[in-house]
């Protein structure tokens, strides 16, 4: 399983609010059973197979486009861990038990 955290930037808005534009490109990830979506102040995290990563995050972007934006500038972070399962929990646990 990956882990990728998406921040999309609507550019070309009327608005320097982006709060609309995150809930339309939430409301594209929200209720996809194969991928596990945690929303945070910065971003949109995902946990799931790669590709499918990928194409949720192209369809999140076509959804900031939808609601207005001219242009979105996306910054993509990918944890693709292969030697064992990491999840979003398990990440945060292991910070966690170092504290």
């Amino acid at each position: 399983m990956a882990v990728l955290e998406v921040t999309l930037v609507p550019i070309g808005t009327q608005t320097t609010s982006c709060s609309s534009f995150v809930a339309k490109a939430f409301d594209v990830v929200k209720d996809r059973e194969d991928i596990k979506v945690q929303l945070n102040p910065m971003g949109t995290v995902l946990e799931g197979d790669i590709d499918v990563l990928f194409d949720a995050v192209r369809c999140m972007q076509e959804a900031v486009f939808k609601e207005g934006a001219g242009r979105v500038y996306s910054i993509i972070k990918v944890d693709d861990r292969r030697d064992k399962v990491a999840s979003l929990e398990q990440k945060i646990q292991s910070v966690q038990a170092k504290l």
